[in-house]
């Protein structure tokens, strides 16, 4: 699991944005809705990318045999029905009647078969985990896929947006020609598109679910958060994702602007490189999780609007332990107790990777530094453009950098596969943590059927993580999407993406 932006100048109330034919369009106007997001996206190919700016773009465009609600409840979706056999290694989908991609071309078996394959071929931030034997499109509707071992968050994990389906052969195109501008069978396709700056999607008007409402959809890159909140108030934008909790009172009190929330699948967490010489040693993980107050950050940060976190899987998702788990909580003698167990009792200088233009994290930074300072580690903040924040975390070059997980499916396997397995795209969220214990765990969970016995594998798995310390969780944020008062109709989903198909003004 889990498993990229630019800026743009500030811009003027009367500021507006070019899109399709070059006219200037204002927010709400020509039935075009202005959505403020903080990084541009920079790929929209499905089975390569990961990261929000992505793949809630990539999700507008490609949608999966089965997909999940705003409640969290995976469904059939371009499949019409399913049936999984009694040993739950024959899966067999049966498509919708008169699919089309928005080229108007119908959707068959087949593309379903080349999809799946491909996604098989790249792997990718989210790959297929289960052990598939065979995909086969056994009619124009019929797909079966097979396993060699029963997998049982296989259902869900269909339900990524990894899993959409594109034409056989990308229509005729080589790849590269494809992804600049892809067919999909989702409710919009690219209209306008800056790998740098905005995205414009037109509304795709052989979607099988009714044309949607609004005829275009901006993704308009605003990374300042005051910046956002200006340009909501003036009606520069329609909606902002992402609203920051100290913002959040006061949109909702404006009459011309509301606050959407809802639970999410997303944890608030502090990561450590198991690289860096001083946090390969547990004992300094387990010092700064003993220093820092999480219910203190959480107040202080999420204004209401989030939960202290006590495990890395979210509390939106089944299985989860936070009410149970022993966690390490404020306790700064039993801090200094543990740095004196360390290579490091005298304590020693490092850094916190954050990205700039977001305050909470800014706050977060702080404090967590000050935690340090307490007993004696001496944290400089190091704050840098979005972008490039992300390449450095990937390319491990950071000692500890603050960030979110979210899940992309709801199975607890979607965050431990994404933040405990070694071999897995990310190494553990970039962490490189390493525990044979977990790892057994979380391939005991993959196997073990839904229920108690399911539920206290990943308990024990649990304690492994809040034992070992790898990463501090610090809170289960709640989404909060700031908008317009004259739009209806937008859905927020558990995972922070949104469905605009039915969004309307009034």
């Amino acid at each position: 699991m889990k498993k990229r932006a630019s800026f743009i100048l500030a811009l003027t109330l009367a500021a507006s944005l070019l899109v399709g034919s070059g006219k200037v369009v204002l927010a709400g106007e020509n039935n075009t809705f202005i959505y403020a997001t903080a990084a541009s996206a920079t790929s929209l190919d499905l089975h390569r990318e990961i990261t929000q700016n992505n793949a809630f773009a990539i999700d507008k465009i490609f949608e999966p045999l089965v997909l999940f609600d705003e409640d969290g409840i995976v469904g059939d979706w371009l499949a019409e029905s399913h049936t999984i056999s009694d040993d739950g290694l024959v899966y067999t989908f049966v498509l919708r009647d008169g699919l089309k991609f928005s080229d108007g071309t119908d959707v068959t078996a087949e593309d379903v078969k080349f999809s799946l394959d491909r996604h098989l071929e790249v792997e990718g931030p989210l790959p297929l985990e289960a052990d598939i034997a065979s995909i086969e499109a056994t009619d124009d509707k019929t797909v079966v896929i097979t396993l060699n071992q029963a997998y049982t968050p296989f259902f869900s994990e269909l339900a990524n947006f990894s899993n959409g389906i594109l034409p056989k052969d990308f229509g005729g195109k080589t790849e590269e020609e494809f992804f600049q501008n892809p067919v999909g069978t989702g409710p919009f396709a690219v209209d306008e598109w800056d790998p740098a700056g905005d995205l414009t999607f037109v509304r795709n008007e052989y979607y099988w679910r009714g044309t949607p409402s609004i005829e275009k959809l901006v993704y308009k890159v605003v990374d300042d958060d005051n910046q956002a909140i200006n340009q909501l108030k003036t009606g520069e934008v329609d909606a902002v994702a992402d609203l920051s909790y100290a913002n959040a009172a006061e949109i909702d009190g404006n009459a011309e602007t509301a606050v959407i929330t809802g639970g999410s699948w997303n944890v608030e967490e502090i990561f450590f490189n198991t690289l860096d010489e001083h946090f390969s040693d547990v004992h300094v993980r387990r010092a700064l999780a003993l220093a820092i107050d999480r219910e203190a950050i959480t107040q202080a940060l999420t204004f209401g609007y989030g939960e202290v976190a006590n495990t890395v899987l979210p509390n939106a998702i089944r299985y989860n332990t936070t009410d149970s788990v022993n966690a390490l909580n404020l306790d700064l003698e039993a801090a200094k107790e543990e740095l004196a167990q360390s290579a490091y009792p005298d304590g020693f200088d490092t850094t916190v990777s954050i990205a700039s233009g977001n305050n909470v994290r800014l706050q977060e930074a702080q404090i967590l530094q000050a935690a340090g300072a307490q007993i004696g580690i001496n944290i400089e903040i190091d704050a840098k453009e979005i972008a490039a924040f992300r390449e450095d975390f990937k390319a491990l070059n950071f000692s500890i950098m603050i960030n979110s997980a979210t899940a992309d499916y709801p199975d607890a396997d979607s965050i431990f596969a994404f933040q405990v397995d070694p071999e897995g795209f990310s190494q553990c969220y970039w962490t490189s943590y390493k525990s044979d214990e977990a790892v057994k765990l979380l391939k005991e969970g993959q196997v073990t059927p839904d229920g108690d016995e399911r539920a206290a594998v990943y308990a024990d798995l649990q304690q492994v993580l809040a034992d070992d310390v790898p990463y501090i969780p610090l809170y289960y944020p709640s989404i909060t999407v700031g908008i317009r008062s004259n739009v209806e109709g937008l859905v927020i989903l558990p995972n922070g993406s949104a469905r605009f198909e039915n969004v309307t003004f009034n």
